[in-house]
């Protein structure tokens, strides 16, 4: 029995004036949490998306390739994000009639996996079984993680991912490291890295987040060695037994035993500041606070400026070592803080080792892997620090610096600091035997450059990605994507044993080795029979033990999946993350491309924000603010969490909390109540018998087309935008305002009472028929399961889904500018008199809508005129018994309501004069018994 509540119309027992009574097997509740599973069974076995594929077979393509999410642990909310956002993009655009292949991809090598792999089994697990375990584990979490992304109703080619474990990927990053070394990009170099003590390894840029640390801050005084020139650059005279520092300014006081040199700026003003401990030789600018700092007030300046360049080569004494170093000159000091002197190390500090290849200073590194300085380290004057960890040796250097009276001032410092984004410790910088792919390197231009013109010929969603990635590019060093890992792509060189030189041979051999892994995997290299190489000369060559960076294995995918699956292309048209990938995947697919290709492996970027709870804050486990994406599927469905990534605008911060789900849950209820309403009152409609020219409608259904299209046309180029935010408000308004709101709401009377077959009613049919065509394809994109679910609903096709469809071509409505704009000055009025009707109702001057007639006096002409022309129709409009409209030359609007003091009419309910006066039918308005047994009532507009 259909409810009142569910189309605003009554069943009674027996009635034998019956209704036009709605139709479907599309339920009011959608019961998502245990329908969507059922349907996913049923895509599945029905091979949706490959059908998808051979529907779409020669259309102009679309590719959006998948940045891979890493093979550890359960989906959080932010994965959901990410690939809900891609999925909408591939359904839009198949729907806009490309082929839009998806290929989910994962990041299988890696640090992470090696952690966890012997959290599971412990530490000293023989090399090769240890990377059996962590492909095992890597495979485990796949399917894991690929359960519920297919969960989110997501399509794609689930049973053939990509996997950089793959044995053909892993022989293809090979494939693309040596292209990038016969480009001349990859050199082997000892420079300085982000170093983390707990991994053991060199990170990636991506793989340092700064997070706040205390340090000590220290100012430190280097003695001039050589005074006589240091008093000619003032032009001053010093006395012969003055004591004269250039003063430091560090907050890494362990640095300072690999101390080679102080810089200076060439450009900079500094001055001589005579104090009770000396001449201090000081940025002029920084002088006065250095001094407050020193709480010496009373020094005075020394006459005489000199610039920076003029102290060049200025020889100093090292505060705690018999080594003299000289003041060099560096673009990299500033006056931001500390002295405008720096204090250089340049196996601590990339800066440093610019400026110290410029000046030939030495990189000697005293700090092992583990962080502690190597036994061959001097003492720090009477302290040993050989063995001890660079943070034990802070303290030592510091009453090492004060004992001799080089310390001028020490504090802590909370500052920011860059830390490992796995084990949330501080890192260290150090030089170490790395290989780099150089952002210098190039013959006809440099990579730097290449990435640059790259990023200007991308397009960026939103436009402020540009801005970001230019100024990364910009500033970033050479890429170390050396590891001194177990589980990873390795870097398959044969260097020379003395002299490190990569073998003559090195492309060809190359070659020869990823055939072997696409044979067995990269354990084809751990365990290589030399014998198999011939051409290698054991005495003279040695096999490389680095694996690669695991954002090379996932930065090279271009060239690795995009270059080598007949159902993808390169470039791709939109690479898609979260706004971390600026530093990641982003950048590092950028390097790789411009270094093989010379150009982004991407067309365009799209970037979307992080996800925070409904205050703003991050999420953890320990605010107890998560929400977890598997929890949302299993109470409300996937569809309600994709329309509430869908609402958010991505482009900043996405907020969830289970009130703001609670809204999206509303929101729904909106869509698929009017999708339902749609799918009811078309249940009896045939499009080939009942269709009518659109000539012949009523004129609100032409208008309703008309707002059809526009619709159409505005969320079109919304998903064209990926504004999918715009989509979800646009959609929302056009169910609860044009549908909801008024043009369903005036047409139940058309529908329900109406002849079963006449113009009227096959009119609004006709239009109700094209709406759901487009309202579904138009929703599906977003609310996938609900669009499958209405499509099947509409069309009675259970296997054909509605990704196999185009957009759809709403027919013209015929009706011109001025007609639309006319029917919305009469919403506009309907508004009024609603208001009007709902003062009388509270007052219980009338009960109902219907109860009530109407007098509308308008002072505007055309107005009046427009009005005037609905005639009787113009209570269906307003939805009243009765509606009469008058030209006055009064102002404005006036609504004059009263109640009808005829009877009701049993069937449709209007308050009619006739009723009672035909004797066989003494419960009916004249309008329904012509409806049921005559000609049928006319209608020209509403």
């Amino acid at each position: 029995m259909w409810r009142k509540h569910d189309f605003g119309l009554r069943k009674m027992a027996d009635n034998k004036y019956p209704l036009n009574l709605p139709d479907t097997t599309f339920p009011m509740r959608g019961d998502l949490a245990k329908r969507e599973p059922l349907m996913l069974q049923q895509w599945q076995a029905q091979q949706r998306y490959q059908r998808i594929r051979k529907v779409a077979a020669g259309r102009p393509k679309f590719v959006l390739h998948d940045g891979p999410p890493y093979a550890n642990g359960d989906i959080h909310i932010g994965h959901a994000v990410n690939k809900i956002l891609k999925d909408i993009i591939i359904k839009s655009k198949t729907l806009s009639g490309f082929d839009a292949p998806y290929v989910p991809g994962w990041d299988c090598h890696g640090l992470p996996i090696e952690l966890m792999v012997e959290k599971q089994h412990g530490k000293n697990i023989p090399a090769s079984q240890f990377r059996e375990l962590c492909r095992a584990y890597a495979a485990e979490q796949v399917e894991r993680q690929k359960k519920d992304f297919i969960r989110l109703g997501v399509l794609g080619d689930w049973d053939n991912p990509y996997l950089t474990m793959d044995f053909n990927t892993e022989a293809d990053i090979i494939r693309a490291l040596g292209n990038i070394f016969e480009q001349g990009y990859l050199y082997q170099g000892k420079k300085p890295v982000n170093w983390c003590l707990d991994c053991g390894s060199a990170l990636a840029e991506a793989e340092v987040e700064y997070e706040d640390k205390v340090s000590p801050a220290i100012d430190v005084g280097f003695e001039v060695a050589d005074k006589p020139a240091l008093a000619q650059a003032f032009g001053v005279s010093l006395p012969g037994d003055a004591k004269v520092y250039a003063v430091i300014w560090t907050t890494t006081p362990w640095t300072l035993p690999a101390n080679q040199a102080v810089s200076i700026h060439p450009e900079f003003d500094y001055r001589l500041i005579h104090t009770s401990k000396g001449y201090l030789l000081l940025a002029a600018e920084l002088a006065e606070s250095c001094m407050t700092r020193y709480a010496l007030a009373e020094g005075s300046v020394v006459a005489g400026i000199a610039k920076g360049a003029s102290l060049e080569n200025l020889p100093l004494q090292h505060p705690f070592y018999d080594r003299i170093v000289p003041l060099i000159c560096g673009e990299h000091v500033t006056l931001e803080a500390g002295t405008g002197l720096v204090h250089t190390a340049p196996a601590h500090g990339v800066d440093d080792y610019v400026v110290g290849q410029k000046y030939n200073l030495p990189t000697e590194n005293p700090v092992g892997d583990d962080g502690r300085f190597f036994a061959s380290v001097a003492p720090v004057g009477e302290h040993a620090i050989a063995g001890l960890t660079v943070w034990q040796a802070n303290p030592l250097v510091l009453q090492t610096l004060e004992a001799s009276g080089h310390l001028l001032h020490s504090e802590k410092l909370k500052h920011s600091y860059p830390h490992c984004w796995r084990h949330k410790t501080p890192i260290i910088f150090r030089a170490t035997p790395q290989w780099f792919i150089g952002m210098e390197q190039g013959e006809s231009q440099t990579l730097r450059a290449l990435a640059n013109r790259a990023v200007a010929e991308t397009e960026f969603f939103p436009s402020w990605g540009r801005a970001r990635l230019e100024a990364m590019i910009k500033n970033r060093p050479d890429w170390c994507v050396s590891r001194q890992r177990n589980w990873g792509v390795p870097m398959t060189f044969f260097i020379h044993r003395e002299t490190g030189l990569l073998h003559p041979d090195t492309p060809a051999l190359l070659e020869k080795v990823a055939q072997q892994v696409e044979q067995r995997g990269i354990e084809a290299w751990f365990s290589l029979d030399f014998a198999d190489f011939p051409e290698v000369d054991t005495t003279q060559y040695k096999k490389v033990t680095d694996t690669l960076d695991v954002w090379f294995d996932s930065g090279a995918t271009h060239f690795a999946v995009l270059r080598q699956r007949a159902d993808l292309q390169h470039p791709a048209d939109l690479y898609l993350e979260g706004s971390d990938q600026h530093r990641g995947w982003f950048q590092s697919s950028l390097l790789t491309g411009c270094a093989i290709d010379g150009r982004a492996p991407y067309k365009a970027l799209l970037t979307h924000g992080f996800v925070v709870d409904g205050k703003g804050l991050k999420m953890s486990k320990s605010k107890g603010n998560v929400i977890a994406p598997q929890k949302v599927m299993d109470s409300n469905g996937a569809d309600i969490l994709r329309l509430w990534v869908a609402a958010t605008d991505y482009s900043g911060e996405l907020s969830i909390s289970d009130e703001i789900l609670k809204r999206v849950v509303e929101s729904y209820r909106r869509i698929r109540n009017t999708l339902r309403f749609l799918l009811a009152n078309t249940s009896d409609f045939d499009p080939v018998p009942h269709a009518l020219p659109v000539e012949q409608w009523l004129e609100i259904d032409r208008y309703a087309l008309a707002l059809t299209q526009k619709l159409q046309a505005e969320v079109r180029a919304d998903y064209d935008r990926y504004e999918f935010h715009l989509v979800v408000q646009k959609l929302t308004s056009f169910c609860s305002e044009d549908l909801g709101g008024f043009y369903l709401d005036i047409l139940k009377d058309r529908l329900y009472t109406a002849g079963t077959d006449s113009v009227a009613r096959r009119s609004a049919q006709n239009a109700l028929y094209h709406l759901t065509h487009a309202l579904i394809r138009l929703m599906s994109p977003i609310l996938s399961f609900t669009g499958e679910e209405g499509w099947s609903a509409f069309t009675g096709k259970t296997e054909e889904g509605v990704f196999e469809q185009l957009w759809y071509d709403v027919p013209e409505s015929g009706l011109s500018g001025e007609q639309v704009s006319a029917w919305w000055d009469v919403r506009n009025l309907r508004d009024v008199v609603n208001k009007k009707l709902e003062e009388q109702r509270a007052t219980g001057v009338i009960g109902s809508a219907l109860q009530a007639e109407v007098e509308v006096s308008v002072a505007d002409k055309a107005l009046y005129e427009l009005l005037a022309r609905l005639g009787a129709d113009l209570k269906f409009v307003f939805i009243t018994s009765q509606a009469n409209v008058h030209f006055s030359a009064g102002d404005g609007v006036q609504v004059a309501v009263k109640a009808s003091a005829h009877a009701k009419c049993d069937r449709c309910w209007h308050y009619r004069e006739e009723v009672g006066s035909n004797t066989e039918h003494p419960t009916l308005c004249g309008r329904c018994v012509s409806n049921l047994y005559g000609d049928g009532e006319a209608r020209k507009y509403a």
